[in-house]
């Protein structure tokens, strides 16, 4: 377990020093973030100008609903697309092999060699707008709602950390798989606003095919004390599931790759 500790810290440090090299542009790239959030933001507010709630969910409710949905965007864009998306590539060309030779477990340099660090900057950004959220509505979370939330947490990066390598474990019998990866961002980028506000089958794709609402709704709701028991024995089952799935076809795959040399 050290010794993996210690891998990610230097591959941290190492990304942490190149991006360091071009301060402008880490700078740059901080201020976007900060522009496209203020961009969504507006774009609720302007909804409420005209609406007293979205379904119904109040205005700070979907300001949670907005930074849940760039707090995750931030932890997709500094981990997993680095890293899925060098897998992909790499198996296309040949070069994977260098991978599957060095001395750590393949799954574990699949997923946490790389990290494009401004994109934490969401993440932090999601928090406070959280934060925010929560002090216009004069909420404070009890200490029972603070665990259910952090454990949805958990369960949703489990569940889009699944996604994602099954996307990889894919990409051992598909040439090309770009269209698979922009399919999910434009299902994803329908969490930036309430599942619940969407009805039959797109509510139903939204919930366990492409699994936005555990990453956005649902632990907005679990600090706003109204999520039940069973959604969140729900979202941890299927968490559970969807890694168990994408573990297995990753060392299927594997097992079945034959090298670019053969």
């Amino acid at each position: 377990m050290m010794r993996y500790l210690k891998l990610l810290s230097i591959f941290y440090k190492y990304s942490l020093l190149s991006e360091l090299e071009y301060r402008v542009n880490l700078l740059a790239n901080i201020f976007m973030s900060v522009f496209w959030l203020v961009w969504a933001i507006v774009g609720v507010t302007v909804f409420f100008l005209y609406a007293d709630k979205m379904g119904d969910w109040t205005y700070p409710e979907v300001l949670m609903v907005v930074a849940l949905f760039t707090l995750f965007s931030g932890l997709m864009e500094a981990f997993l697309r680095p890293n899925i998306g060098a897998v992909i590539d790499q198996i296309r060309d040949g070069t994977f092999d260098f991978v599957r030779l060095k001395p750590v477990n393949v799954q574990f340099m699949a997923s946490f060699r790389n990290i494009v660090i401004w994109h934490l900057s969401d993440v932090v950004i999601g928090i406070g707008l959280i934060v925010y959220a929560l002090g216009l509505m004069h909420i404070v979370p009890s200490l029972a709602q603070l665990a259910v939330f952090a454990l949805m947490l958990v369960a949703a990066m489990a569940m889009v950390y699944s996604l994602w390598l099954t996307t990889a474990a894919l990409a051992f019998w598909f040439v090309r798989l770009d269209n698979i990866t922009e399919l999910f961002y434009g299902f994803y980028e329908a969490g930036r606003y309430p599942v619940t506000i969407y009805r039959g089958v797109v509510r139903a794709l939204l919930t366990f095919v492409v699994p936005v609402a555990f990453v956005t709704t649902f632990p907005a709701s679990a600090l706003l004390g109204r999520l039940d028991t069973g959604t969140v024995l729900t979202g941890v089952a299927f968490a559970l599931v969807l890694f168990a799935f994408s573990s297995s076809l990753w060392s299927y795959a594997l097992r079945h790759y034959s090298s670019a040399s053969s």
